[in-house]
């Protein structure tokens, strides 16, 4: 669908138009400072409490669950989609901030692997908490299959982008299949 002044936009109500703006939303939500001063003031940690942060306990904490040995700033990188040096600034800040500590490796005395502090492990609880009970109750009258579909579809949707991150140099891989022409 093109509006029709035939710019190539999709038309408003377009599925693609739709996601982006849910898309955004979404992120908007999350990114309110308000939400982490109100999670940094229930949890009494006396430190600052940024998204970046969060970002980073929930990269440093996902990891280790997932049975890494050793999470890295690397693998900090990886898991955030960002550049080393990106994240090794992230990483410095949330040391500095209390939620993550450097401890000796067991695998090379060169590493300095991370992991979560006590203050660390109490954020990404709390805030895994906060964010499935809210999930919980915006979805309270789906059905299960509903949630189930939802998840399943959105995980899907999230890999994808994962796997091929927009390159807005590169129009032709941004156009669907609709508008190339053919």
């Amino acid at each position: 669908m093109e509006r029709p002044n035939g710019d190539g936009t999709p038309a408003p109500d377009a599925p693609e138009m739709l996601i982006d703006q849910a898309v955004l939303r979404l992120r908007r939500i999350w990114a309110k400072p308000r939400l982490h001063r109100e999670l940094q003031a229930q949890l009494d940690t006396g430190e600052r409490l940024y998204l970046s942060h969060v970002l980073v306990i929930h990269a440093v904490g996902r990891a280790l669950d997932a049975g890494a040995e050793e999470v890295t700033v690397g693998a900090v990188a990886e898991r955030l989609d960002v550049d080393p040096s990106t994240a090794s600034r992230l990483v410095a800040d949330s040391i500095e901030a209390g939620y993550v500590v450097r401890r000796a490796s067991t695998v090379d005395a060169r590493r300095a692997p991370l992991e979560l502090s006590a203050a660390g492990r109490r954020v990404m609880a709390a805030t895994q908490r906060h964010r499935t009970r809210y999930f919980g109750r915006l979805m309270r009258d789906w059905t299960e299959h509903e949630r189930s579909e939802f998840a399943r579809l959105l995980s899907r949707f999230a890999a994808a982008a994962i796997a091929s991150p927009p390159d807005i140099t590169r129009p032709d891989e941004t156009e669907t299949d609709a508008e190339r022409p053919g």
